[in-house]
């Protein structure tokens, strides 16, 4: 299996959803921003051998960029599926990143496909797919985001196996530096270090901590030859906060990791 796209895994989340795929059961993938949530899904799709569709949610997502709808042109008028549609019917997984993004009223589109039903019904041409075994529903969204206004509903996320994801541990997080970036464990090493200070700043300053996403990027501009201030200055600060003093904040704290 070493064509997987990478993911080093932290406890028994691959059993779990490959036992949930066995078994047909949707699966709710929670986690911070960056912590490997999307990985993970290219990873056990790839290990299963099934096509992936991935749909990046957001406000204006509605049930017809998800299902399909008539098109129009020179021809006439045809049908074009969704990313949905096309997973239902090939048996692929298909995966709602921040799903909570999405309007409710597009995600109540999900609920035949998530309990023993396991349909997709197309209002607009009378048609009624049922799910091959091999087709699996995947979400996820980052609980830190939630507020009154944007949450899943107790009736959808109540029809979902859940998995907590949360940034690696120091050890594994220095392994998944040294294999994306191509960085020596060294370098890794002062990198996770400093990842940690900025997360340690999260309930004061930032409204979210730096990712392992954003350490990869720093490293991948170390390596590339860029200064190691320059990099993180890029990858590590600017993202996080558009605030001047967070901003001075953030820079004392890498120039403690990268003096001089």
């Amino acid at each position: 299996m070493s064509d997987l796209p990478y993911y080093a895994p932290a406890g028994n989340e691959i059993a779990l959803f490959e036992a949930a795929w066995r078994e047909r059961l949707p699966v709710l993938l929670k986690g911070p921003t960056g912590c490997g949530k999307t990985r993970f899904v290219a990873h056990m799709a790839a290990r299963l051998g099934r096509p992936l569709y991935t749909v990046a949610c957001h406000d204006d997502l509605t049930a017809a960029d998800l299902v399909g709808r008539h098109l129009i042109g020179d021809g006439g008028t045809w049908w074009s599926d969704g990313p949905l549609t096309r997973a239902v019917r090939e048996g692929a997984i298909c995966y709602l990143d921040e799903v909570v993004e999405a309007r409710k009223d597009t995600t109540v589109v999900l609920h035949p496909l998530t309990d023993d039903r396991r349909i997709l019904p197309i209002e607009r041409t009378g048609e009624t797919l049922a799910a091959p075994a091999e087709f699996m529903l995947v979400v996820s969204y980052n609980p830190g985001y939630q507020n009154l206004l944007k949450g899943l509903k107790p009736s959808t996320r109540q029809r979902f196996v859940a998995m907590a994801f949360d940034y690696p541990d120091a050890a594994r997080e220095r392994e998944i530096l040294m294999r994306e970036a191509g960085i020596d464990a060294g370098l890794a090493e002062r990198l996770v270090r400093l990842g940690h200070g900025l997360r340690a700043l999260k309930d004061h300053d930032l409204d979210e901590g730096a990712s392992t996403r954003l350490l990869i990027y720093a490293a991948t501009l170390m390596r590339a030859g860029l200064a190691p201030r320059a990099a993180c200055r890029a990858a590590l600060i600017e993202p996080l906060t558009d605030d001047t003093a967070t901003l001075l904040a953030l820079q004392e704290v890498v120039d403690v990791a990268f003096p001089g």
